[in-house]
This record gives structure tokens, C-alpha cells and sequence, in this order.
């Protein structure tokens, strides 16, 4: 029996009104169709996937394991895993033990649980402007008081924490030099304030490695956030979180906890898939390599095509590492109204405003970065990429009625 239709309202949390919307995955639905190459998201290029290793060991689990890759697990993760990550961590300078560890359903649940326990309405937390638009995401929720700040300057005390992308920012590609890094870990230190280390893109360096990490520099003020998103399959949605030592019956008890009210546990047979690729056989080293050399030839590729197509008035540094051109075009640009226009060209971005920190009432032309763009080079091939560079070229010329006075 169907009942009568109310015209009651449901009442939503403050929380659920404070949520904020990906501009990327917007963009991503305006690029379903097939004829617009899309530069607007971070997609690692899926002929980088290691399908082939990937489906030997799936089998080695089907086979050997089923019944238990298919139970319930404890929270923390597969103890295997942990120490995995914990070896694997140490190699590159880090001081950790397992216990420290906690396996998330990529490291963007990481930054939901650190906001769920640091948080509370009306308190600062630091970020760069631009910043990472999924950070925004995550700790939106729970109404921080947004500052912006620069890594290498000073933290104040009352802030919950501290947000850092130190190997090639998204947006902006900037790798934090290691005079950079020794200020923001010494600037935390000073203030007390936890500082986040979110780190999916270290292994992606095209020219060089990038300086010791956040953590391994000051590994009592820093969490480091890590993911397989960018070195193996982002599908396979698998991170992980690294508690300071001297946190864990604080900050490491509740960050458990809330992993606990969250999803009991991250998939137990995509851990025991990635277990089982990473000690039997597979070199992640040698598949590094090659995702590394791909993904070099295809930031070269962007750069020749900007250099070619690009119209003078808009700048842009070649990325040490990471997915992103960060594009800067003439003052009084606006990227966001420029949008459709390249859309139409069949040519998709995100436009830099996307990436300010949130201010009610601004609109897009007024962000900081409404003259930027975002540009990945990871996903298309080469010749894709001078194409669309060539379309995006189209739709900036003239600029005359796209600027940030337009409507």
C-alpha cells in the first residue's frame, strides 16, 4: 500500500549543508562525451596498470586464501600489509613500526577520519590556496575556520592542523625544496600543531627524487598519508595512514575508532590482492620506472604543445614530477567563464578557482587563481595531448569576452 505524499521537510546537519562539490567530478560529467579530450582529471593512464600481475595474483588469493580474503578483518589491516608499508617507508628514511599503520580505503578516507577527530566547528585549519580540492572535501564537514598559509611560515597555535602536499602539489606541481620542508616542520613544532603529509604523488619524479619527507624529518609533529592510487590502480581504493609513534594512544586510538564507525575495515581481498602482487614477484621499482618513463614522455609532449599552440600571455613551469601543469594566463582572465567556450572546442580543464580555499559569497572571478588552470598530462597519449593543447589555444583567442568582468 503506497502512502500519501508529505509535504513535511527532512531536516539535514549543519555537517550535510557544509558539504562542498568536486568541481573535477563535475567537469568529468561534461567530458562523458567521447569527441572532448578531457585534461581536467587526475586519471593515471590505465595502459600503466599492472593488469597482467594484478590477475596472477588475484588467482594466487582465489586459490590459496578465498575463504579468509573474504571475512571480516580487523580495523587496522592485514597485519602483512602493515609491515609492508612500515619496511617500505623505513627504506626511504622514515622511522615507523607497523603498529603504527593503518590501512584506509585510500588516503582520502585518511583525511576524513583526521578531520572527524582534529576538527571542531569555527577552528582553523591551515591550507595552501590553491590546495587540494578532496582536503577541502574531507574536513568541510566539520566547518573549520579555513586560513590560508604557505608551508614555510608561521602556524597559529589555535589551529587543529596543519595541510601540506609536499612533492608536486596538486594543482600547482610545486615540489617543496628541503630548506622549505626544515621551516614548515619547525614552524609546526613551535605551534604544536599536527601537520598532515599527504603524499600520492613522491614516486611520480621525472627529473629527480624529491627531498626526505615531512615525516622522516620530524616524525613526532607529522601523520603521513600514502596511497597505491598513482603507483598501481586507484580502483583498487587503498591507502594508508602512519601515526606519529609518540600519537598513537592518543590520536592513533581515536583515528581507529572512527575507521571503526566508518567501514568496520578496508577490503579485505584488495588488501590481500595488493599483499600477495608485492611479495611474489612483482618489483613496484621496475614498475615505477616504467610508469615514470610514460608519464615523462607525456609531460614532455604537453610542454612541446604549449610552447606550439599556446598564445602569448600565459605562463606555465615544466613539473618536476606529479600529473599537473599549472597554467597562468593574463591578469584579468577568468578560466571559468572560459570554460564553455572550450568545451565547445572539445577540450575540457578545471579552471584554477576550483582550488581556493572556500569564501561564502565569492564568486569564481574573484578567487585568487581565477586567471589558473589545471592540466593533466597523465592520461591521454601524446599526440591526444597536442591536440588538445591545439583546441584549448582556439577557445583563448580572442580573450575579449572572457574576462573576470564577464557574467
Amino acid at each position: 500500500m503506497r502512502t500519501a505524499p508529505t509535504s513535511s521537510t527532512w531536516r539535514l546537519s549543519d555537517a550535510a549543508h557544509a558539504l562542498q562539490p568536486s568541481a573535477v567530478r563535475n567537469i568529468l560529467q561534461l567530458t562523458q562525451n567521447p569527441e572532448v579530450l578531457s585534461l581536467a582529471g587526475g586519471l593515471p593512464a590505465p595502459e600503466a596498470f599492472p593488469v597482467e600481475a594484478l590477475a596472477e595474483a588475484s588467482a594466487r588469493v582465489w586459490r590459496d586464501q578465498a575463504h579468509r580474503s573474504l571475512q571480516y578483518s580487523t580495523s587496522e589491516g592485514l597485519p602483512a600489509l602493515r609491515q609492508w608499508v612500515a619496511d617500505h617507508l623505513r627504506a626511504q628514511g622514515h622511522r615507523v613500526q607497523a603498529e603504527q599503520v593503518l590501512i584506509t580505503t585510500g588516503s582520502q578516507q585518511g583525511l576524513d577520519l583526521l578531520g572527524k577527530v582534529l576538527i571542531d566547528p569555527g577552528q582553523p585549519v591551515c591550507m595552501g590556496s590553491p590546495t587540494y580540492l578532496g582536503a577541502v572535501q574531507s574536513f568541510s564537514p566539520y566547518r573549520p575556520q579555513w586560513l590560508a598559509w604557505r608551508p614555510d611560515h608561521a602556524v597559529p597555535p589555535q589551529a587543529r592542523l596543519a595541510y601540506a602536499v609536499p612533492n608536486f602539489h596538486n594543482p600547482t606541481a610545486h615540489a617543496m625544496g628541503l630548506a622549505e620542508r626544515l621551516a614548515c616542520v619547525q614552524q609546526v613544532a613551535q605551534a604544536g600543531v599536527p601537520l598532515i603529509e599527504d603524499d600520492p604523488y613522491g614516486a611520480l619524479w621525472y627529473d629527480q627524487p624529491p627531498p626526505p619527507s615531512l615525516a622522516s624529518l620530524a616524525p613526532d609533529d607529522v601523520v603521513h598519508l600514502g596511497s597505491w592510487s598513482k603507483v598501481l590502480a586507484p580502483g583498487l581504493r587503498l591507502g594508508f595512514l602512519v601515526c606519529p609513534a609518540s600519537r598513537m594512544d592518543t590520536l592513533g586510538h581515536r583515528l581507529l575508532l572512527a575507521k571503526q564507525g566508518a567501514d568496520l575495515h578496508t577490503s579485505t581481498f584488495d588488501q590481500a590482492l595488493v599483499l600477495s602482487l608485492l611479495q611474489q614477484g612483482f618489483s613496484l621499482e621496475g614498475h615505477l620506472q616504467q610508469v615514470r618513463a610514460r608519464y615523462r614522455q607525456q609531460r614532455d609532449a604537453m610542454a612541446q604543445a604549449l610552447q606550439r599552440h599556446m598564445p602569448p600571455g600565459w605562463h606555465w613551469a615544466l613539473p618536476e614530477g606529479g600529473m599537473f601543469f599549472w597554467v597562468q594566463g593574463p591578469p584579468g582572465t577568468c578560466t571559468t567563464a572560459l570554460l564553455p567556450r572550450a568545451l565547445a572546442q572539445g577540450v575540457a580543464y578545471v579552471p584554477g578557482a576550483a582550488f581556493d580555499l572556500p569564501q561564502p559569497g565569492r564568486a569564481p572571478a574573484d578567487a585568487p587563481s581565477a586567471h589558473c588552470m589545471r592540466l593533466s598530462f597523465v592520461t591521454l597519449g601524446p599526440q591526444a595531448i597536442d591536440e588538445a593543447v591545439r583546441r584549448l589555444s582556439q577557445a583563448l583567442i580572442p580573450l575579449g569576452d572572457v574576462s573576470c568582468s564577464s557574467p
